[in-house]
Parts: C-alpha cells; sequence; structure tokens
C-alpha cells in the first residue's frame, strides 16, 4: 500500500486531505504536535504520529521508512521545505500549500502592498509573484515554492484563496454568522458589497490532494471554488444557512472607521483560474460555495456555543486587529447620519 504523510493533518486542511486520501486506499500518517487529536486522526482511519516539525528527531521518525508522497499544509517558508528535503532520499513526491497572497500585479502591488493590486480576472498560475524572502507571509510562501520547486522531489504547489470549512481557526464568515446568532439583521458592506475575494472550501484542497497525490508532478495550481461570488453574496449565503434574513446595506469606497469592512473587503476583484488543475488532474469540483459553505457555518454554530469565540477562533480575532467587526453601536450611529 502506498504511504502518505500529512504534516499538519489535524488542523482544517487535513479534516479533508486525510480522509481523502486514505478514501483513495493510501496508508496514511499524520504528523500533529497535539496528543488531543489523536483519536480524531485514528478516526478518519490514518495513524498519528505525535511531534513537532520542527524538531529533527520528530521529522526523521515520521519519514522513517519512507513515504511516497509528502504533503505540508502548514509550511512557512523555505526553513520548513529545507527540514524534510534533508530526508529527499525516503520523500517520493510532495503536495505543498502555499497561498494565492503570493501573486502581484504588473506594478508589483499585491496582498502585502500599500495599494491592493489590480489583478487580470481570473488569475493564472504563470502571473507574477512577489520575490522570496522571510520577512513576510507572502515572501515566505514564495521561498518554499522555490526550494520544493529546485529539488528533484516531484512537487504540487496549491495556492488557495480565501480558505473555509469546519476546523478553521481564522474562519471569515464568522462574521455573519455571529450576526445572525446575535439577532442582528443588517450588513453593512464597503465597495458596493462587490468585493470579489476567491474562496476555497477544505473540500477543493481534499480533492486537489487526492489527485495530485496520485499523479506526481512539479507543478503550480491555484486551488479555489468553481464561482467567487461578491461578498454580498456570501452574506446572503450565509443567512440562507442560518435562515434567517438580513438588509445589505452598500457603501461606496473602502471602509470608514471600520463601518463596512469584512475579511473579503478588498478595492479590486482577486479571482483565479482553475484551468490547470482541470487539465492537468482531471479535477471537478465538489460544488460551488453555496453547496461547501454550509458545513464550515455549522461548524461554526456548535463550536462556539457557550464559549468565549475569541479563544475558540484566534485567527479571526487577529484579523480583527486594533478594529471591530462586531460594533454595532457605530453601525448605527453611521446609519443614522446617513438616514
Amino acid at each position: 500500500m502506498a504511504t502518505a504523510l500529512v504534516i499538519g493533518g489535524s488542523g482544517q486542511i487535513g479534516r479533508a486531505a486525510v480522509p481523502a486520501l486514505v478514501a483513495d486506499g493510501w496508508d496514511v500518517r499524520v504528523l500533529t504536535r497535539g496528543t488531543r487529536s489523536v483519536e480524531g486522526v485514528r478516526a478518519w482511519g490514518a495513524e498519528p504520529v505525535v511531534g513537532d516539525r520542527h524538531d529533527a528527531e520528530s521529522l526523521a521518525a515520521a519519514v522513517r521508512g519512507g513515504v511516497d508522497v509528502v504533503v505540508d499544509v502548514v509550511a512557512y517558508d523555505d526553513r520548513d521545505a529545507s527540514a524534510l528535503l534533508a530526508h529527499s532520499a525516503d520523500i517520493g513526491s510532495a503536495i505543498v500549500v502555499s497561498s494565492a497572497a503570493v501573486y502581484v500585479d504588473d506594478q508589483g502591488d499585491g496582498f502585502e502592498s500599500e495599494t491592493f493590486g489590480t489583478f487580470p480576472v481570473p488569475i493564472g498560475e504563470d502571473q507574477a509573484t512577489v520575490a522570496p524572502g522571510r520577512d513576510s507571509y507572502a515572501t515566505g510562501k514564495v521561498a518554499l515554492e522555490q526550494a520544493w520547486a529546485a529539488s528533484n522531489v516531484p512537487t504540487t504547489i496549491l495556492r488557495p484563496g480565501a480558505i473555509h470549512g469546519p476546523g478553521c481557526i481564522q474562519p471569515r464568515e464568522w462574521v455573519f454568522v455571529k450576526r445572525a446568532l446575535d439577532g442582528r439583521d443588517v450588513r453593512l458592506l464597503a465597495y458596493d458589497g462587490e468585493s470579489r475575494f476567491h474562496p476555497t472550501s477544505t473540500a477543493v484542497l481534499g480533492e486537489l490532494v487526492r489527485l495530485a497525490a496520485a499523479t506526481p508532478g512539479h507543478r503550480v495550481l491555484n486551488a479555489v471554488d468553481p464561482d467567487a461570488p461578491t461578498v454580498a453574496e456570501i452574506a446572503t449565503l450565509v443567512d440562507g444557512v442560518m435562515g434567517t434574513t438580513s438588509r445589505i446595506v452598500r457603501l461606496p469606497g473602502e471602509p470608514v472607521g471600520g463601518i463596512g469592512s469584512t475579511p473579503w473587503a478588498v478595492p479590486t476583484p482577486l479571482v483565479l483560474d482553475m484551468a490547470r488543475a482541470h487539465e492537468l488532474l482531471g479535477y471537478v469540483a465538489p460544488g460551488g460555495y453555496g453547496d461547501t459553505v454550509a458545513a464550515a457555518v455549522e461548524w461554526l454554530v456548535d463550536v462556539a456555543a457557550g464559549a468565549d469565540w475569541r479563544q475558540r477562533f484566534p485567527g479571526f480575532a487577529r484579523m480583527e486587529g486594533d478594529g471591530d467587526f462586531f460594533d454595532y453601536a457605530a453601525e448605527d450611529a453611521f446609519l443614522a447620519a446617513h438616514s
């Protein structure tokens, strides 16, 4: 039986990727830091290997005896690649999750520049990227990609957009789920509610991992849902899952003092092309955003029940920065002033 090692496999992407590999007949090991995840990993039909990827002995134990494919869903930069490539003789192929944040436009603007990039619609995998480095999320991901691409290990690089699915610690949908739970029936949206920040279901990533594992090769693939809904459409779809109806208030231009801000609020569209995955892997999407978002929303409601949401979803709390996605008093004052 072919063997797979999934690093970070007990998190949100692993929840989809590990069962997909198991169902396809792979003998799967999951390197995980948390002992609490051991039983969950075993329930998927995989074998947990408790250890830290940054510990040389743990990593050596995880690949000992050789693995046909390594799936790394939590790598940050080239140092994570180098640690694994030190064992390249024991690795048949690799699948590494990067990010759409690597892309820049013709002027060199992207996610991390002062001016958000103005990208073609859709963006193909040959679009320019930031330079490799270790000083930011995007530069680190490019360094990661290039380290694997230069290796003798056939590697599929996946570039997702705004990931959604059960197990997410940075669940963008929470901005609308919490409002529904709070009985808040208005959604203020900057950029006229027309922002498009391409979402990626973990189900999409699971299917791409399954296909790429079966067909090793050096390639870079976008990894997004078949549709790229506007933020207003996302609000309506989440409301539909929650069984609520809200009023959409479209605000021209950028957020004003945080009013109208959402995790998808971008001034220009970020839409990715999936043609290459269809062509090279025969990929067929497991469903559009409206088909897959319910799993994320239902998980959010369940996990948040009776708990401090900032502890449950620390990544979302970090996205707030110095602002507040749920400043209802400020929204009411804004609406009163502009009624």
